[in-house]
Protein backbone atom coordinates (compact mmCIF):
# COMPACT_ATOMS: atom_id res chain seq x y z
CA UNK A 1 0.00 0.00 0.00
CA UNK A 2 1.76 3.27 -0.67
CA UNK A 3 1.98 5.97 1.72
CA UNK A 4 2.89 9.66 1.40
CA UNK A 5 4.12 11.57 4.57
CA UNK A 6 4.93 15.02 4.73
CA UNK A 7 6.25 16.83 7.18
CA UNK A 8 8.36 19.65 8.85
CA UNK A 9 5.83 22.52 8.00
CA UNK A 10 5.16 25.50 10.09
CA UNK A 11 5.14 29.00 10.59
CA UNK A 12 7.84 31.35 9.82
CA UNK A 13 8.84 34.95 9.56
CA UNK A 14 9.55 36.27 5.52
CA UNK A 15 13.44 35.66 4.77
CA UNK A 16 13.17 32.77 6.98
CA UNK A 17 13.54 28.76 6.14
CA UNK A 18 12.30 25.55 6.69
CA UNK A 19 12.82 21.78 5.79
CA UNK A 20 10.20 19.32 4.80
CA UNK A 21 10.56 15.82 4.64
CA UNK A 22 8.43 13.39 2.67
CA UNK A 23 8.73 9.43 3.43
CA UNK A 24 7.35 7.43 0.50
CA UNK A 25 6.71 3.56 0.84
CA UNK A 26 4.88 0.89 -1.31
CA UNK A 27 6.29 2.02 -4.38
CA UNK A 28 9.57 1.84 -6.38
CA UNK A 29 11.12 4.58 -5.04
CA UNK A 30 14.53 4.42 -6.63
CA UNK A 31 12.95 4.27 -10.32
CA UNK A 32 10.36 7.33 -9.84
CA UNK A 33 10.59 11.06 -10.09
CA UNK A 34 9.01 12.85 -6.87
CA UNK A 35 7.76 15.92 -6.82
CA UNK A 36 7.12 18.42 -3.95
CA UNK A 37 3.22 20.30 -5.20
CA UNK A 38 1.56 23.14 -2.84
CA UNK A 39 -1.93 24.38 -2.87
CA UNK A 40 -2.30 27.93 -1.42
CA UNK A 41 -6.21 28.58 -0.17
CA UNK A 42 -8.36 29.23 -3.46
CA UNK A 43 -5.33 27.97 -5.78
CA UNK A 44 -4.86 25.90 -7.89
CA UNK A 45 -2.32 22.84 -6.67
CA UNK A 46 1.28 23.61 -8.63
CA UNK A 47 4.61 21.70 -9.21
CA UNK A 48 7.21 23.25 -7.03
CA UNK A 49 9.89 21.08 -7.48
CA UNK A 50 10.57 17.37 -8.80
CA UNK A 51 14.06 14.94 -8.81
CA UNK A 52 14.31 12.10 -10.84
CA UNK A 53 16.01 8.80 -9.90
CA UNK A 54 19.43 10.06 -11.41
CA UNK A 55 19.13 13.33 -9.46
CA UNK A 56 17.62 16.16 -12.19
CA UNK A 57 16.25 18.46 -10.67
CA UNK A 58 13.73 20.73 -12.03
CA UNK A 59 11.68 23.78 -10.11
CA UNK A 60 9.25 26.16 -10.53
CA UNK A 61 10.33 29.73 -11.77
CA UNK A 62 8.76 30.86 -8.61
CA UNK A 63 11.39 29.36 -6.25
CA UNK A 64 14.26 28.91 -8.26
CA UNK A 65 17.57 30.12 -5.94
CA UNK A 66 15.48 29.60 -2.97
CA UNK A 67 14.51 25.89 -3.00
CA UNK A 68 16.44 23.20 -3.42
CA UNK A 69 14.89 18.73 -3.52
CA UNK A 70 16.99 16.07 -2.30
CA UNK A 71 16.60 12.27 -2.04
CA UNK A 72 17.86 9.92 0.27
CA UNK A 73 17.07 6.47 -1.51
CA UNK A 74 18.40 4.34 1.70
CA UNK A 75 15.65 6.07 3.71
CA UNK A 76 13.08 6.33 1.01
CA UNK A 77 13.06 10.18 1.65
CA UNK A 78 12.70 13.48 -0.28
CA UNK A 79 13.47 16.57 1.08
CA UNK A 80 12.65 19.86 0.10
CA UNK A 81 14.95 22.47 1.63
CA UNK A 82 13.13 26.16 1.66
CA UNK A 83 15.06 29.44 2.04
CA UNK A 84 14.11 33.07 1.42
CA UNK A 85 10.70 32.30 2.58
CA UNK A 86 7.97 34.69 1.31
CA UNK A 87 4.22 34.99 2.14
CA UNK A 88 3.66 33.76 -1.58
CA UNK A 89 5.16 30.19 0.30
CA UNK A 90 2.27 30.05 2.26
CA UNK A 91 0.33 26.98 1.21
CA UNK A 92 0.20 23.02 1.87
CA UNK A 93 2.98 21.34 0.53
CA UNK A 94 2.31 17.63 -1.00
CA UNK A 95 4.93 15.33 -2.39
CA UNK A 96 3.94 12.84 -4.85
CA UNK A 97 5.23 10.73 -7.37
CA UNK A 98 5.51 12.78 -10.90
CA UNK A 99 4.68 10.75 -13.82
CA UNK A 100 1.85 8.34 -12.10
CA UNK A 101 0.58 10.17 -8.70
CA UNK A 102 -0.48 8.12 -6.31
CA UNK A 103 -3.41 8.44 -3.65
CA UNK A 104 -2.32 12.11 -1.60
CA UNK A 105 -1.22 12.37 1.93
CA UNK A 106 -2.43 15.05 4.31
CA UNK A 107 0.01 17.28 3.49
CA UNK A 108 1.96 19.83 5.89
CA UNK A 109 1.24 23.55 6.31
CA UNK A 110 3.88 25.96 5.55
CA UNK A 111 3.21 29.63 6.78
CA UNK A 112 5.14 32.48 6.02
CA UNK A 113 4.71 35.86 7.77
CA UNK A 114 5.12 39.33 6.42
Amino acid sequence: QVQLVESGGGLVQAGGSLRLSCVVSGILFRFETIAWYRQAPGKQRELVASISSGGTTHYADSVKGRFAISRDAAKNTVSLQMNNLKPDDTAVYYCNAREVPRPWGQGTQVTVSS
